[in-house]
């Protein structure tokens, strides 16, 4: 930033006292503040009071705005002359049209070049395109101007969202399967079983307790993950470690195994999407995933006990 350097200071008025032998008091007189700042190509003048606290608010508004450039504005701090600079530029023209729309254009250009096309590039991911990001921008500034000459708005917009749609069915295709044929290896494993909904379980614990019943609130502990192995909850990493609801209340996997195991069993169970989330997105659960829980069930919660409804108190007879 430019160099600034003081070359004088507030004068402060001194109250004046006479000595003189009539030990008369004077006037207190009091000089006006100045104070003159020179910066590489002009003086900054600070004549009055409300000039030095235009100032100190100028270099007060800049505390926590050097973390904000580097985290949020990705800022390197080597070049702040250049970011002076270009301050300066913005501050003196910003009710300038013009050079309000080459501003936007500056921040939308960050945005596309950061957020916007590696987010539209991640639409190919496994497939046999390859977003170019030249043409990229050049494909986004032809819109801007209205150059229709390789392909109108609309055409481009179908050309894209079509190829994107195919290539997202094809893979969504591709992960049904997968997860049908992990499925289907999955039933053969030693120790699973299969229900006739499809559900298939292993038992690594048999408990002696009570079974829940569908409307019942158990107390479980639990891990979820994805047949990838990516693991999308677990309550053994919160505290406390137990979760409780009413078995009714969750996917079907989940209220078919409980309603089947004794408390304190802890079983594995392989949920196939149409007992899960199905074609929706759950958090990090893709469409039609198969889940695999570690499900402990703890306890069943004892429902509240019902307060006695008393008769209620006769009124004594109204005089006549």
């Amino acid at each position: 930033m430019k160099k600034i350097v003081v070359l004088s200071i507030a004068i402060l008025a001194s109250a004046s006292f006479s000595t003189a032998s009539a030990g008369k008091k004077k006037d207190k007189k009091q000089k006006q503040e100045e104070v003159v700042v020179v910066a590489e190509n002009e003086p900054v003048i600070l004549a009055t009071p409300s000039d030095s606290m235009s100032y100190a608010a100028g270099k007060t508004a800049t505390q926590g705005l050097i973390p904000y450039l580097q985290q949020q504005l990705n800022v390197d701090t080597a070049y702040m002359e250049d970011f002076a600079k270009g301050f300066e530029e913005a501050y003196a023209k910003i009710e300038d049209p013009k050079y309000v729309a080459y501003i936007a254009g500056s921040q939308i250009a960050q945005m596309a070049k950061q957020r916007i096309f590696p987010s539209m590039k991640g639409n190919f991911e496994g497939s046999d395109i390859a977003l170019s990001e030249d043409l990229f921008s050049k494909g986004f500034i032809s819109s801007l101007k209205k150059d229709n000459s390789i392909y109108p708005d609309s055409v481009a917009n179908k050309l894209f969202n079509d190829r994107v749609e195919a290539i997202k069915k094809a893979q969504q295709a591709e992960y049904i399967e997968q997860n049908k044929a992990w499925l289907a290896d999955n039933a053969t494993k030693e120790g699973v079983q299969t229900t006739a909904s499809g559900l298939q379980y292993k038992v690594i614990t048999m408990g002696t307790g009570e079974k829940p019943k569908a409307t019942d609130k158990v107390v479980v502990k639990y891990e979820g993950k994805m047949i990838d192995g990516t693991v999308f909850d677990s309550s053994y990493k919160r505290n406390p470690q137990t979760s409780s609801f009413r078995c009714d209340q969750v996917i079907k996997g989940w209220t078919e195994a409980l309603t089947m195991m004794p408390v304190g069993s802890k079983w594995e169970l392989y949920i196939p999407e149409n007992l899960a989330y199905g074609e929706r997105q759950a958090g990090q659960i893709k469409p039609y995933s198969t889940l695999i829980f570690t499900v402990e069930l703890e306890s069943i919660e004892a429902e509240p006990a019902k307060a006695e409804t008393k008769p209620a108190a006769k009124k004594p007879a109204a005089k006549k």
